[in-house]
């Protein structure tokens, strides 16, 4: 099976993408790649993508990976109707109740001198 992924390339801290489709069983910077279909520039944002050789794999079959189905659709490339999005990861605190935000509001540390309430007379 084929596979639509990034292949890191550049230098340290200055990373630059080839987008290239490949086995999918092998590791991006070892496997044979089939073809090279773009390249990514993080750094400046630019995107270079020869889109019908995308849609040609895409109808062929080859899955795409997170990041470059991201890529793909903002771009404007329609994905298959069988290819289905990671869903959306939620961040949730292991001990919600000891959060600041979570404990009940202390009092002000002054106490006002209470107002003496007139004393009622028991109705005989």
């Amino acid at each position: 099976m084929l596979a639509i992924r990034m292949q890191r390339n550049g230098r340290a801290h200055l990373p630059v993408y080839r987008i290239v489709v490949q086995e999918s069983q092998r590791h991006p910077l070892s496997g044979r790649v089939v073809a090279e279909v773009g390249n990514y520039n993080p750094e400046t944002k630019k995107l270079v993508l020869d889109k019908e050789k995308v849609e040609f794999y895409l109808k062929n079959g080859a899955q795409p990976s997170g990041r470059v189905a991201f890529i793909l659709e903002k771009n404007g490339i329609k994905l298959p109707k069988w290819f289905k999005k990671a869903p959306a990861k939620s961040a949730k605190a292991k001990h919600a109740d000891k959060l600041r935000k979570n404990q009940p509001k202390e009092a002000p540390a002054e106490e006002a001198p209470a107002e003496e309430a007139p004393a009622e007379t028991p109705a005989e």
